[in-house]
């Protein structure tokens, strides 16, 4: 059974202590899921399932979001929710599990996105002072190491001969590519706007214009004292949701909705987990190899910009054209709200090809403990 994504949505994506901190994370979630009902006119009540990713969840996002954002959306009660986590890519994964559910037949209708506000939910809520998630048996087999991103991406920078200034030079590229894409108006039709008690907003709040290497120069590094990686060179800590409605061809068809795209090939690798971020590179090659598509048939690229030192590896290692990786900006100037990040990047990436007629595109994202998930998808509406 063939599965088809109908739409997808997402928030604007706000600042940390910005134009999202007073919602709360499931209303965001909400916001998004009654957007694709909106757009698509489908009552909920067709809908399996909702499967949502979200990494920090504990407090606001703690007892399955899933469910809550489902019944804050005043959807029936009969409609269930599951929250996944799998790291910075925990919402292309709920994406790819929906659409093999419904592959498999289990499901007609499925929603599948995610959520972080890093806001009211900050990033290491889930672990308890005192209390490592690595057990002596792990830190035994990694040298008593504890990983950590920013580590990582110097380490990546060291590898791969990175300097201050390549680095510098695309963050300040992804806040262009984003403030050229808001201007253009590129970016509206992706997002519904969200409720505040200040009022809609309905724009992202992190782009900042004018970035340039001689403005990022002042910046001190952050995890080494001769490092490359510092504020202005990684992914903002934000606040966000995205969605996307996926189901088989014949409840399309039932339900009077032309598929946009399909998920083509998805993957998911493990990979060094000190270095942690490598793994998109050895992810990309696994995805190419299975979907039987070289590097020239695809037409857009997006790779999470956890740091800038993580698409700037993936480039060397791969050759792909730089005009067609992250076109419209990445996480350095939108933002990362950690567990919606994969369903924003596949929306912006869905809406691009819609836009220029591209007929695959591939997405991949680190994510912790060295894994990366790269998704193929086929555009459907030519």
């Amino acid at each position: 059974m063939n599965a088809v994504i109908v739409e997808a949505v997402r928030t604007p994506v706000g600042r940390r202590n910005g134009v999202l901190a007073q919602v709360h994370p499931a209303d965001l979630s909400a916001t998004v899921l009654r957007g694709l009902v909106e757009r698509t006119g489908i009552d909920p009540e067709a809908v399996d399932d909702v499967i949502w990713g979200c990494v920090q969840q504990v407090s606001e996002q703690a007892i399955d979001i899933a469910r809550t954002a489902v019944l804050a959306a005043g959807w029936p009660e009969t409609i269930p929710g599951v929250t996944v986590d799998r790291q910075c890519g925990s919402s292309q994964q709920a994406v790819n599990f929906a659409v093999a559910s419904v592959a498999a037949g289990h499901y007609d209708v499925v929603v599948a996105g995610g959520v972080e506000s890093m806001t009211r939910v900050p990033m290491g809520s889930s672990t308890t002072i005192g209390h490592s998630p690595f057990p002596q048996s792990y830190r035994d087999r990694y040298d008593n190491v504890v990983p950590n991103q920013g580590v990582g991406a110097e380490m990546i920078a060291a590898r791969w001969g990175l300097t201050r200034t390549d680095v510098d030079a695309y963050a300040a590229r992804s806040h262009e590519r984003a403030a050229a894409a808001q201007d253009a108006g590129l970016l509206a039709d992706q997002i519904v706007p969200v409720a505040t008690p200040d009022g809609l907003v309905g724009t992202d709040e992190g782009i900042r214009r004018g970035t340039t290497v001689d403005t990022l120069v002042t910046l001190k590094p952050v995890f080494r004292e001769d490092g490359v990686i510092h504020a202005g060179n990684a992914s903002q800590i934000s606040d966000g949701s995205a969605a996307l409605l996926i189901m088989s061809e014949e409840a399309a068809g039932r339900h009077g909705l032309r598929p946009i795209a399909r998920v083509h090939t998805a993957v998911v690798t493990g990979d060094d987990p000190v270095i942690m971020l490598t793994g998109p590179i050895p992810a990309t090659a696994k995805a190419l190899k299975r979907s039987g598509l070289s590097l020239s048939d695809i037409g857009v690229f997006e790779v999470n910009e956890a740091f800038a030192t993580v698409p700037l590896a993936w480039q060397r290692e791969t050759g792909a054209d730089d005009g067609l990786l992250n076109p419209n900006g990445g996480a350095i100037a939108f933002g990362h709200p950690l567990g919606g990040s994969g369903a924003r990047i596949m929306t912006d990436m869905i809406t691009h090809m819609r836009r220029n007629r591209i007929r695959y595109g591939l997405q991949t994202m680190c994510e912790g403990g060295g894994q990366a998930n790269a998704t193929i998808i086929e555009l459907l509406d030519t």
